[in-house]
């Protein structure tokens, strides 16, 4: 028998998955192969190659991220940055996610606010969110 919570875990983090990837970058330069390992750490859900690259390349031809490829080491890797547009799309999709989680929480469902934004990625202001709708 499946895991509800699971399933609802997996269907948030496919929807935010870009919203993950730029959050990710926004703390350091990645290549998508940490990308994914962090994923799979961080929510114990495994997006493939086949997801993340394609992903990544999409962010770039919108402008959210820029790559170069990192000759230093054994073997080469393209490294993907956050770009302004990028870092203004990440703190609009939280303002906008915030704001979906409070409407949510204004029909007394504890227990499924939480279940919802403990699913959702480790957000800038997830702690603040967190204590927002525990209330």
């Amino acid at each position: 028998m499946a895991n509800p919570q699971k399933e609802v875990q997996v269907k948030l983090m496919k929807g935010l998955l870009d919203l993950i990837v730029l959050q990710f970058l926004s703390t350091q330069p990645m290549h998508g192969y940490q990308i994914i390992t962090k994923i799979r750490k961080s929510f114990g859900v495994y997006f493939g190659p086949s997801t993340i690259y394609p992903l990544l390349s999409q962010l770039e031809k919108k402008g959210y991220v820029n790559s170069q490829w990192n000759m230093n080491n054994e073997r080469p890797r393209k490294t993907y940055n956050l770009t302004n547009e990028g870092q203004t799309m990440l703190n609009f999709t939280e303002n906008s996610l915030n704001l979906l989680c409070q409407k949510i929480g204004t029909n007394n469902t504890a227990q499924v606010k939480m279940e919802a934004c403990t699913a959702m990625p480790n957000i800038g202001k997830k702690t603040r969110l967190m204590s927002t709708l525990s209330k």
